[in-house]
């Protein structure tokens, strides 16, 4: 565990406000999911929670066909798919497409797709406005923080934080009535959703069959982010992509009960293109962006690749122990909790922080709550031996460097060198006799045996060839 976060863990376990805003979040989204999901409401829980797994296996299992699919349908509908590696990449493209349409200001729905990727900063890096709109987002942007939690970013913050963020950032009175907070976003918000070029989104859903992306919301901002500007840009990992639109009425019933205990969220848009001729709003263009950012190395390991079924629903951080103790801005990456656990050290390397697979008591608590069916024990278990092994190397990398190290300076050191020498001489089996006549039993075993098996070991001449050149009279 580095230094950073193990201070991270203890200062958020210091924080008294801090933990109690946490427990008491999580707990009522996780009674709440408990509810949605009892066998009185939903009786058949664990047959679409199956379901829903095997849809995401055999998707992931032939993601390449189904991205061709989806690419052709949403061009077929007058779209367009851009396929991006790396964060860079999609900044890039974003940036190409503003120069092109010389716009300055663009509204993001919530995506953690581009949290990921960093894409508020690398777009203001280069003079254009970005701003979030959903609530949480929103204030989390004016606070410079990332989101604490996959569902409820602000989840920490209390409405007294809130007030303080706006009354800083907005220059407004100190208001602490939710309501009137929620006013005062509302304002400034609408006024940049009629002022901005270019909409972004993130995608809960990309439906191949019909080339639809599919955002699930409650508060309406993602309606108004890619349908007020001129251009819309769906930024989406190609894990999101499933087979049909019949497809997606599984996970409907699936993922607001997970995220939030609700029966459905208020709001579930089908996006399949720009504008059509007739239709009064919408946008004049329509990009999706595929991101890959370190998904393709999950798909070779039949174990791991489980971690692309995600959802995003959060349901593992409501009811992790760990997470609900040492918060959401423990964790070194955007993704916090179990799914952050199993998924940061694939996406970015298990060298990016080796000790985040080994936060979590294994209680199986999450396991037992995803919708999707996640086996995140079994992965977080794989990848501490992951960590184990790369240990293990990394020590045998130092001893062999070091060795390396050593052998350099004798071999720059011409004096030493020959005293080296002389001293193996001495300890080697030699024509006058020496020290070392075989190789000693305890070591005559393994790879030793088997390559004095084949081989003889020759005697030490008495003479090295530095005195045989001296004594001819070479220098």
């Amino acid at each position: 565990m580095s230094v950073e976060f193990d201070h991270k863990i203890h200062d958020t376990l210091a924080d008294a406000n801090l933990q109690l805003a946490i427990y008491t979040a999580t707990g009522r989204l996780k009674q709440k999911r408990i509810e949605a999901v009892a066998d009185e409401i939903l009786p058949d829980y664990q047959e679409l929670r199956t379901h829903a797994n095997a849809i995401k296996r055999h998707t992931i299992e032939n993601l390449d066909h189904y991205l061709e699919e989806f690419e052709r349908n949403v061009t077929a509908h007058g779209g367009k798919v851009v396929y991006c590696k790396d964060g860079t990449e999609v900044a890039d493209f974003v940036l190409g497409l503003a120069k092109e349409r010389d716009a300055r200001l663009i509204v993001k729905s919530k995506s953690m797709t581009t949290e990921e990727v960093d894409l508020n900063e690398r777009l203001e890096h280069h003079g254009l406005e970005s701003v979030e709109t959903d609530l949480g987002e929103y204030i989390l942007q004016l606070a410079h923080e990332r989101p604490y939690h996959i569902v409820a970013p602000a989840l920490h913050k209390t409405r007294y934080d809130v007030a303080e963020i706006f009354t800083k950032r907005l220059n407004v009175p100190n208001e602490v009535v939710i309501e009137k907070q929620t006013a005062i976003a509302r304002a400034v918000l609408r006024e940049k959703f009629l002022a901005a070029d270019i909409g972004i989104s993130g995608a809960n859903f990309l439906v191949a069959d019909s080339g639809a992306v599919v955002i699930i919301e409650n508060e309406g901002n993602a309606r108004l982010t890619t349908s007020a500007p001129k251009v819309h840009i769906a930024v989406a990992g190609i894990e999101k992509v499933i087979p049909r639109a019949q497809d997606v009425a599984t996970f409907l019933k699936l993922l607001a009960r997970s995220a939030t205990g609700q029966l459905l969220s208020v709001y579930s848009s089908f996006l399949s293109g720009p504008r059509r001729p007739g239709e009064v709003d919408g946008p004049e263009e329509f990009y999706v962006v595929l991101v890959d950012n370190g998904r393709t190395k999950l798909l070779p390991d039949r174990g791991k690749r489980q971690s692309l079924y995600c959802i995003r629903c959060g349901a593992c951080l409501n009811t992790c122990p760990v997470y609900r103790k040492i918060g959401g801005h423990s964790f070194p990456w955007v993704y916090s909790g179990p799914i952050g656990a199993i998924i940061t050290p694939q996406f970015m390397g298990i060298s990016h922080e080796p000790g985040l697979p080994f936060a979590s008591s294994l209680c199986g608590a999450c396991g037992e709550v995803c919708p999707v069916k996640i086996d995140i024990p079994r992965v977080l278990l794989d990848l501490r031996s992951d960590v184990k092994k790369a240990e293990t190397r990394e020590k045998q990398n130092r001893i062999e460097k070091l060795a390396f190290r050593i052998f350099a300076w004798l071999m720059t050191h011409p004096r030493v060198y020959e005293m080296a020498g002389k001293m193996a001489g001495s300890l080697a089996p030699a024509e006058d006799g020496g020290w070392i006549r075989a190789i000693p039993p305890p070591m005559n075993i393994g790879p030793a045996q088997a390559w004095l098996s084949q081989r003889d070991l020759p005697p030490a001449p008495s003479m090295s060839f530095r005195e045989m050149w001296r004594k001819r009279g070479g220098r």
